[in-house]
């Protein structure tokens, strides 16, 4: 039997039920931050709920067993790296920590072992990584941290440089809110707004944003839109094969946090 439900709709009884069965329960966690003058302070938001949807789409086409628990999402993120620019909501790390460490305290008190942490926001990826070690040292939860910036697109939906450099609503996010969301997305407002790390790419440095040795940066650092990317080659079909793979690997890592051995582990599991 396949049991797909959102936490918050169930009443407490029925929660406890759930929980003698060995569910999954997932975790998104995402940001309200300026994504320039095209895409809406919720860009985040949306895409991270749009692929659970995707996700869940897959898994419900899947004969294997599943109960799975979609938490309400955690809005609000650590989004420094956006605050000099209007809208952005951002948690300190410290408080975007102990936001995900509450949540997932309150998990592991319901009866769950299996936590997946969904983020759709590059600045929360550090959080995520210290809070479910915490959450792992703390109640022995299988802690399982995705990101989906860090699956691999469709092959040809994106020109490489766009995928190296477009970090934050370039033609990638851009795409999947024409997708998602296209009466959100500023259409007027779409242009190409060129990366300090892609103008070094191309001189040769291998200093950039990202990579092995990459420079802490505030989003004003890397273009003074707080835009990096081509949104004007966005396009709403590149969205929707974008939205499908990434579901799709969602899909697949739940499935498998599922089935995953507790015994393997060589720490503490709950019981």
């Amino acid at each position: 039997m396949r049991r797909i439900q959102s936490w918050s709709a169930l009443t407490g009884p029925e929660l406890a039920a759930i929980a003698t069965q060995d569910p999954v329960a997932l975790l998104p966690v995402a940001a309200i931050e300026q994504h320039g003058p095209h895409l809406p302070l919720a860009t985040d938001v949306t895409i991270g709920e749009g692929l659970v949807d995707a996700a869940i789409a897959r898994l419900e086409c899947n004969a294997a067993p599943l109960d799975l628990l979609i938490l309400p999402t955690l809005s609000v993120g650590a989004s420094l790296e956006h605050a000099g620019f209007a809208g952005t909501l951002s948690l300190s790390a410290e408080q975007a920590i102990a936001q995900i460490r509450a949540v997932g305290a309150s998990v592991a008190r319901a009866g769950m072992r299996r936590l997946v942490l969904f983020n759709s926001h590059g600045g929360n990826k550090a959080v995520l990584d210290l809070a479910a070690l915490q959450l792992r040292a703390d109640y022995g939860l299988l802690v399982v941290k995705a990101n989906y910036f860090r699956f691999a697109p469709p092959s040809g939906a994106l020109a490489a440089e766009e995928l190296a450099h477009g970090l934050h609503g370039g033609a990638l996010e851009t795409s999947m809110m024409l997708h998602l969301a296209p009466g959100t997305v500023r259409r007027e407002a779409l242009a190409d707004h060129p990366s300090l790390g892609a103008r070094r790419a191309r001189a040769g440095a291998t200093l950039g944003p990202e990579g092995d040795a990459g420079f802490a940066w505030m989003a004003a650092d890397l273009n003074p839109a707080g835009v990096t990317g081509n949104a004007a080659a966005a396009d709403a079909a590149t969205g929707a094969r974008l939205v499908e793979a990434f579901g799709a690997r969602l899909a697949e890592i739940v499935a498998e946090t599922a089935t995953f051995d507790l015994d393997a582990l060589g720490g503490p599991v709950r019981s």
